[in-house]
């Protein structure tokens, strides 16, 4: 996540808690046409095993969207005209920090870092193991250690085939008939504020 993400993510996190939800990160995409601030929430791990495992709903989604949407309004870090979109996370899941990235050990990951590491910006590969803040993935059978503050953002890659899925079939909330309804997103749009818009 960037600094300012980061920023956001630690305010709105308690607010996001206090719904019986958990933030797992935000992105925030300035542009001079107006910034996209993403949240992505999930149940928290406990609730999300057992019998009477729950996932993220679209109430889950328009219910953290008022509460941040207010509180936004009166924090005001993003002082230019911004979108909110809430979203859960899906089946290539972002990952942020450490500690989500040691909750998926053994699954792969497709990772952008934010500076060079051994010439390269872009991997992919198994997560091995998280130490401290040093996250080592299995690239092309050779290990490959970042720091969590180097890696500017981080997805699961699925195993389509163990899902089910191939690569000619609609893949869940990719498909040409989703919206962001049915992928359990929820767009809110707030006034431009009355500071001269600028990008952050």
């Amino acid at each position: 996540m960037t600094d300012k993400a980061n920023e956001i993510a630690a305010l709105l996190a308690p607010t996001v808690a206090s719904l019986g939800l958990e933030l797992l990160g935000a992105e925030y995409l300035p542009s001079p046409g107006g910034a996209m601030l993403r949240l992505y929430i999930d149940v928290p791990a406990d609730a999300a095993q057992g019998d009477d495992a729950r996932s993220v709903t679209i109430d889950d989604c328009e219910a953290v969207s008022r509460e941040v949407s207010a509180q936004l309004d009166v924090e005001d870090p993003i002082s230019s005209h911004y979108t909110l979109e809430v979203s859960s996370p899906g089946i290539d899941r972002p990952l942020f920090g450490a500690a989500q990235f040691a909750r998926f050990a053994g699954e792969s990951a497709k990772v952008v870092l934010r500076l060079p590491q051994d010439g390269r910006r872009r991997l992919q590969g198994e997560i091995v193991r998280v130490a401290g803040e040093d996250i080592t993935f299995n690239v092309d059978g050779n290990e490959f250690t970042v720091r969590a503050d180097n890696i500017e953002k981080a997805r699961l890659v699925p195993d389509w085939a163990a899902l089910g899925l191939s690569a000619d079939k609609p893949r869940p909330g990719k498909g040409p008939g989703a919206s962001k309804k049915q992928a359990g997103k929820k767009s809110t749009n707030k006034p431009a504020a009355k500071k001269p818009s600028r990008a952050e």
